[in-house]
């Protein structure tokens, strides 16, 4: 089996920004995650990507803001949106966005 797109869309939240989520079933997991999905949710200001929640190969879950990398401890798709939801609530609200 092949990966399979669950999930892919791009939301418009302000002229200069968007929120960008993409999301496939695997077959298996991507090492050293131990859950069968494949993801990128990304928030995109000005052309700058300021941060974003991933699960690559040798790095497994991780989240990256403008500062640092590091880890995200995965545990439900729905707690995936609602951390990454907040996340760009917060960065909104330090950069004056609201």
């Amino acid at each position: 089996m092949k990966a399979v797109p669950l999930l892919h869309r791009r939301v418009v939240v302000a002229v200069d920004a968007f929120v960008e989520v993409v999301i496939w079933q695997v077959p298996e997991p991507v090492p050293p995650s131990t859950h069968e999905l494949k993801y990128r949710l990304a928030y995109v200001v000005g052309g700058k990507c300021v941060l974003r929640y991933d699960n690559e190969r040798g790095t497994g879950d991780h989240r990256h803001t403008e500062a640092a990398q590091e880890p995200y401890n995965f545990s439900t798709p729905d707690q995936l949106m609602t951390d990454f939801e907040s996340d760009v609530a917060r960065w909104n609200h330090e950069h004056g966005r609201s």
